[in-house]
């Protein structure tokens, strides 16, 4: 069974960075769409990242573009999103989610979605001064 956690959150200054880890174990990554969502209090989900686990194509949300980075490491079956530049609006629960890769086009082509088929429990990023 597929349990995904979610590690690396915190209270961070604005302009500060942090990285985020995936960890998935009960199943094997390859063959996945692997994303990022966060969920701020009072909106929507809003996806934030996504990547292919044997392409290692990305997507991400134009609000992060050229500040955050998704990767993977296959050989631990982990996948990280390091955020730099942080701004106080970011604050949130991200969350990583987990699909199949023949989903590409819908969970990640077209943008992150924050709609994948598994989703971890989440970890709190607070941007405050």
């Amino acid at each position: 069974q597929l349990q995904i956690v979610e590690s690396g959150g915190g209270l961070v200054q604005p302009g500060g960075s942090l990285r985020l880890s995936c960890a998935a174990s009960g199943v094997s990554l390859d063959y996945s769409v692997i994303g990022w969502s966060r969920e701020a209090p009072g909106k929507e989900r809003e996806g934030v990242a996504c990547i292919s686990s044997t392409s290692g194509s990305t997507n991400y949300a134009d609000s992060v573009k050229e500040r955050f980075t998704i990767s993977r490491d296959n050989a631990k079956n982990v996948v990280y999103l390091q955020m730099n530049s942080l701004k106080p609006e970011e604050t949130a629960v991200y969350y990583c989610g987990v699909d199949r890769l023949m989903s590409w086009r819908r969970t990640c082509g077209l943008g992150p979605s924050a709609e994948l088929a598994s989703w971890g429990k989440g970890t709190q990023v607070t941007v405050s001064a």
